[in-house]
This record gives C-alpha cells, structure tokens and sequence, in this order.
C-alpha cells in the first residue's frame, strides 16, 4: 500500500527537513512572533486569533505566496462540497459576526451554546464569535433535553445556535432557560416560530466588520467536561492558551505547512477538533479538511482517503479500532503520510496493525480539556511502544506524588504541569463558578491533571489511567489500559473496557467488558473466558487478569468515541 514519493512529495517534505528556516519562508505568523517563541520578548497584551492569524493568512493568499489547497475543505459524502479560502472566511464571518451583534443583540463577553455537528457553519460562527468577542460553548448534537437545559442555566448563555433536529428540543426547555434570548437556525428548509434564520440572515448582513481589540486572557471558548466525577464543569479557555499557543510552540505536534490538507474527525464539542481543526492547522496555514462523518462507517473513511489528497489525519482511537482484521489493501492513499490519535490511550495491537497495512506510523497525543496538548510524539521522534511521548512546549511536565513532590524516573505517580512562578500559556483559566473545584486541581507548584503516569529516563511518558479508573485488588494497583491493551490481542476481541468489580476477598478485581469480533458470537463463552484469562497471565504479570469477564454488544462511549468507563463501573457497583 506504501508507495514511493514523488518529486513533489519530496519537495513538500522540505519545509519539515528544515522548519528553522520554513517559518520565514512559509509563515509569516510565527515569524512576527519569532522573538516572543525565542522567551526575548513578552506576551503581547492584546491578540485576535481572527484578525492576527486567520486575516493574515488571507494578505498571504492574496499577495501570491501561499498554496492554492482552500483554508476549509468540506463534504458530506453525498456530493456537497465547500471550498473556502482565507479570504472567504474572512467574508463570510464577518457577515455573521455582523448577525450575532446586530440581529441577536450579543455583546464582547456573552456567551452562546453553540450545538452543530461537522458543518461549515460550526466553524463560520466560531470565527464570528471570536472576532465580536463573544464566547462560544461547542457541544454535541447528541444532547438531550436535560442535558441541554444544564448547559444554559449553568452558563447563562444568550443564545443558542443549532439546526432543525434539535429545534422541538430545545422549545421544549425554553421557559425553563431564562437567559437565552434568541434561537438561531441553521436550516435552509425554511423557518421556525420564535427562531431567526441563519441562511437567510447570511444573505442578507453586511460583509464590513470591525474585529474586536480582546486581550491574551480574555475568555473565548468554553468547554463543558464530561462529567464523570460530578457534574459537568465549564472549562474557560481564552484567546491566548488556545489561540497562542500554537504560534509560540508550533510543531510541537501537529507537523504541517501551507501545503498540507489535515483531517480532523473529533466532534466538535470536543477540544480536540480545536486542536486539530481549527487553531493548529490554521497557524501554519494547513488546509482543514471536514467530513460531516454523521456515522462512523468504515467504507467511507476508507474512500475519503483514496479520493482526497489528504496528508495527515487526526483521530480518536476508535477510528484505527474501526479497522482492526479488516483487509483493506484495495484502497490506495494516495497523500496520506502523517496520523495522529489523541483522546485515549491507543494499544500496541492497533498501532502495529496499522503499520502493517498502510505502511504508516500512528503518533500518539496526549491532552486534557483543561491543558490542551500536554504530551505527544511528533514527526521525526521515536516512537515507543506503550509511551504517550514527551512533554510539549511551554510546559513544565513532571510525576508526582499526594504533596506535589517530583518523583524519580520509574515511579508512578500523577501527571502535573508546572504553575509556579508562572503559569504557562494553554492552561484553562478557571472551572467557571467552581472556585473550590478550580483550586482543588492545584497542589504545591503544580496543576494537578488527575492522570496516572510514569516517566522513564529518557523523558517519555507512559499512561496508566485516571486516578478513578485505577483498580486496587488484593494491594496491586492495575491500570485498565495495560489489561484492556494486552486483551486486544487476542483475535477473539473486537473492543474491550476494563474496570474495578466489588469482590468480598479482595475488595475489588478487574473485569473485562468484551465484544467479540466477527466469528466468534457462538463460541463458548465459558470456554473463550477461560482462553482470554489464561492470555493475559502469560502476556502480563498474572495477578493482572480478569476474574470477570463479561459479554456485551457494545461498549457506552462519548459523543467523542472515548469508551466510558464511569458508566460499567457505576453498573458494577450498584450506583445506576
């Protein structure tokens, strides 16, 4: 499947071999910056990621000096198709930045619950919001009523944008949401009492907007958390920890120039379609490429790679999952060189698979909600089976123990990002009207992120699991992740998700939630229980198998794909 590269692969490649001078050549944004990324000059005051990246790159276009690759490349897999440059962008959202202060009556500083999928218009009122000022909360489509409700009594938010599937819902709930003054639809069937018309306001508003002058640490994006340990929390992320950051600390990750076309499939409720599909691609002028993706099939990831010119692909693991035992030889990726997993850990077993198949490396990156990317292996670095790779520029990444002590390479302890003295560019500000909750993630010198990890001596990272999901049995501490890794080798796995089971003994042991790949639905599943237990003791240390193991036709997962293990575990010990 691997072919060799042309001369213009080759040619394209340059800019990675030698990315000290690439950023003169190629972009101009970091090269206005460069003193601030060198630490020879401070932090500017004020910083627009609309007016100062995204109009920047249209001067660029412009002046002839950037690819012809469109800055947004859309398709819904039925014939649509969108092709914005960066000047269109910049058009276009600046028309509904227009809409949102002059038909909505929003103001620098309110905030508008934003529930659109993998549209166009997600990333059109995103732009628009940070141009006015205006603090945009993405979420999934896949809310429900209550959820729904939730999110605008705890935000207070004055509007709500989404499209036709979700208006009855929200309707339903309006008396209910005080401060949301208006509903915006995105349809182009037609309108909805009580809800203005995105589409035709489109036409309509003017083209001639002012950007707003915001500050680094003005708010711009909040992200509310899964809540899995309580209710969800609203993450405050501001112009500079997701807008700046990549400038200053560009290709820590994400490896890509003018000339590449990045695909990034995460749910836009999710911080990492920020990530990668939005500010890191667009501050070294990549073209984001979108799916609307509205279900995971695999046939069509498959013909998306063959069709388009796509060069690197960002996804949660689920997606390389998706393909484990699957022969898929007949499909030729053409471009496709570079893939990224972030959200979860990925196991050995995918990553070796897809090597084998696509002849590609799966670079792993590691990152929160509240910290964006902490960790990764970009292009060019080893990769290390079972590690999520090394700290990311500015941050300060340790181990820790309970008092917030360093610990040495080999020990287990918990992932922390340096705070003191100073606090580095990309962290969230605050848990919103959680200052309790917000100060509790703080201990000693560090942010404290809740993940178990270890550092080896050469400063990679290895994951264990969140602190909640870790399963003491027996005294041994046992991370789901290596178990469930380990599982997945065993043909008879197709997906798997480890968690603690109250035992009278022991107190607690692991149990392994199985689907069964295909062909194995009528085997004996006290037999394959026995195969699978005996599979992990000679792969891994014994006292790590599972003493339960139960069969299930699918795993609950996120809008996002990451499977959730607070749910199997809440029904094991009886708190559902």
């Amino acid at each position: 499947m691997k072919t060799s590269l042309s001369f213009y692969a080759i040619w394209k490649k340059i800019p990675r071999l030698f990315p000290r001078y690439s950023r003169y050549i190629t972009n101009p944004i970091s090269a206005q910056y460069e003193a601030v990324s060198q630490g020879q000059d401070q932090l500017p005051e004020y910083f627009n990621f609309a007016s100062d990246v995204l109009d920047k790159w249209t001067q660029v276009e412009k002046a002839g000096k950037r690819s012809s690759n469109p800055a947004l490349w859309w398709i819904d897999g039925k014939g649509g198709e969108v092709r914005w440059s960066f000047e269109e962008l910049g058009l276009y959202s600046r028309k509904v930045a227009n809409i949102l202060t002059d038909q909505c009556g929003l103001r620098q500083g309110d905030k508008i619950l934003l529930i659109l999928s993998r549209i166009p218009e997600w990333w059109l009122v995103t732009i628009a919001c940070i141009r006015t000022g205006i603090v945009a909360i993405p979420a999934t489509s896949q809310l429900t009523a209550k959820d729904i409700e939730y999110r605008l009594q705890t935000s207070g938010a004055k509007c709500l944008i989404t499209t036709e599937a979700l208006g009855s819902v929200v309707d339903s709930i309006a008396p209910q949401c005080p401060s949301m003054k208006t509903k915006l639809l995105v349809s182009s069937e037609g309108k909805r009492e009580g809800w203005l018309n995105f589409d035709e306001l489109l036409r309509e508003a003017s083209a001639s907007h002012t950007c707003a002058k915001t500050r680094m640490n003005d708010p711009m994006l909040v992200y509310f958390t899964s809540g899995t340990t309580g209710a969800p929390k609203m993450v405050e992320h501001t112009q500079g920890s997701l807008g700046f950051r990549p400038i200053i600390s560009q290709r820590s990750w994400l490896y890509t120039t003018p000339s590449d076309i990045v695909w990034g499939t995460a749910d836009t409720s999710w911080v990492v379609a920020a990530l990668g599909a939005f500010f890191d691609p667009w501050v070294l002028g990549s073209c984001v490429f979108i799916h609307n993706l509205p279900m995971l099939e695999k046939t069509t990831i498959l013909k998306t790679f063959s069709q388009f010119p796509i060069t690197t692909f960002v996804s949660p693991p689920t997606f390389f999952r998706m393909f484990l035992g699957d022969d898929f030889t007949s499909y030729k990726f053409k471009s496709l060189q570079y893939c990224i997993s972030g959200g979860e850990p990925i196991s050995l077993e995918v990553m070796e698979q897809w090597k084998k198949k696509t002849g590609l490396d799966i670079y792993e990156l590691y990152g929160q909600t509240e910290a964006g990317s902490i960790c990764s292996v970009p292009e060019g670095m080893k990769i290390k089976p079972g590690t999520i790779g090394k700290a990311l520029s500015p941050y300060d990444v340790q181990i820790v123990d309970q008092e917030a002590n360093i610990l040495p390479p080999g020990k287990e302890g918990e992932i922390g990002i340096r705070i003191k003295p100073e606090r580095p560019l990309g962290l969230f500000t605050q848990y919103i009207d959680a200052p309790q909750k917000t100060a509790a993630t703080e201990r000693g010198d560090f942010f404290c992120t809740g993940d178990r990890g270890v550092m080896g001596e050469d400063g990679y990272f290895r994951f264990i699991g969140r602190a909640d999901d870790i399963i003491k049995s027996s005294g041994y501490r046992i991370g789901p992740f290596e178990v469930e890794s380990v599982l997945l080798k065993h043909p008879a796995v197709a997906e798997v998700a480890v968690v603690n089971s109250p035992d009278p003994v022991r107190g607690e042991v692991v149990k392994a939630f199985v689907v069964l790949s295909t062909g194995y639905s009528t085997h004996s599943k006290e037999k394959l229980t026995m195969e699978l237990q005996e599979h992990v003791k000679k792969m891994t240390a014994p006292y790590k198998y599972p003493r339960k193991v139960e069969f299930v036709q699918q795993l609950p997962k996120s809008a996002t794909g990451k499977i959730q293990r607070n749910e199997l575990r809440d029904q094991e010990w009886g708190r559902v």
